[in-house]
């Protein structure tokens, strides 16, 4: 038995009878069986493709058991059910209960000249590492809160893991991690506040822990913190040991940064609890290298300069 592509129940693939949903009433319908013909398939799946507006409702996105009426109500077929939806959908990973956020970049020559600089830096970066010099991206992760939650009930079979909704609030905290790019490895520390002032003491600190190295190509966004004059400055006067690479406008996602900051938090920040902020630093300091030790691993990266030229000539203008 294997887990359907849009992430449904295991269950939902076995070949156990469904109900299904009629006009009248789905509870007193006759089951029917999976196997409905090619042409019905695709017609859920265009109907499910559509926007509910188009059918004369007002729902935000389809659920399946809005699709299983409608399919009824435009005469797809005489009866189904949302368990049967759910399964048709799953065959073409299609998932129209899920959203993503994303952004649209600006597509201009500096989107072209970023991105190509960026991504020189991923595609050599293992090369650049046996010339002792590193390709580093930096990210922050502003505005953690230190959350305190008191029960949490641990996951115990029959039942999954329980966290009380109320809350205890002790602040915030700003995290900036740093990726070495080609071995995966992270390094990790908190700053008061996320500008330049308390930005550059953490580079001074990355560049003597790190003196043994030629340079780094070091991979941010536009952030306040790394385009202020004094980071320009600082950068200037260590005689190209950095050697910054800002990321396109509106596509931060070229930061490798993003994918370490994601895994880490998914791990090590999601879900805890700490009775106060100093815990929670404590925590951040001992998460990371454990990170490194379990986890850290180069990202797989197929986004190349090639590919983001036709991609860019494809979208742009």
């Amino acid at each position: 038995m294997t887990r359907p592509p849009s992430g449904g129940p295991a269950n939902a693939i076995s070949n156990s009878v469904c109900r299904a949903y009629s006009p009248s009433s789905a509870a007193d319908t006759p089951a029917i069986r999976w196997g409905f013909p090619p042409l019905q398939r695709a017609q859920i799946v265009a109907l499910a493709c559509l926007e509910p507006i188009a059918r004369g409702l007002h729902l935000t996105h389809w659920t399946s058991e809005a699709l299983a009426r409608q399919a009824v109500l435009d005469a797809l077929i005489p009866a189904i059910s949302p368990r049967t939806i759910r399964r048709i959908l799953a065959d073409v990973d299609l998932q129209p209960h899920r959203t993503r956020y994303w952004r649209t970049a600006r597509l201009d020559a500096q989107f072209k000249a970023r991105a190509a600089r960026v991504l020189w830096c991923y595609a050599h970066a293992a090369r650049l590492a046996q010339h002792g010099i590193w390709v580093v991206c930096a990210d922050e992760m502003p505005n953690r809160q230190v959350l305190e939650r008191h029960p949490l009930r641990r996951a115990i079979p029959g039942a999954i893991e329980q966290q009380e909704f109320e809350y205890v609030r002790h602040g915030t905290v700003c995290i900036l991690t740093f990726l070495i790019v080609h071995t995966g490895q992270m390094q990790a520390c908190t700053l008061a506040a996320n500008d330049a002032d308390h930005y550059l003491p953490a580079l001074v600190r990355f560049q003597q822990e790190h003196a043994r190295l030629r340079g780094v190509y070091l991979v941010q966004d536009g952030g306040a913190s790394h385009i202020a004059a004094q980071t320009a400055d600082y950068f200037a006067a260590c005689q190209g040991w950095w050697r910054p690479r800002l990321t396109p406008a509106h596509a931060s996602w070229l930061n490798q940064g993003e994918l370490l900051n994601h895994a880490f938090a998914y791990r090590y920040l999601q879900r805890g609890s700490w009775s106060s902020r100093e815990e929670y630093l404590a925590h951040v300091e001992a998460s990371w290298p454990e990170y490194n030790r379990l986890y850290a691993h180069p990202f797989e990266w197929t986004w190349t300069n090639h590919r983001m030229r036709q991609w860019f000539a494809e979208h742009a203008g």
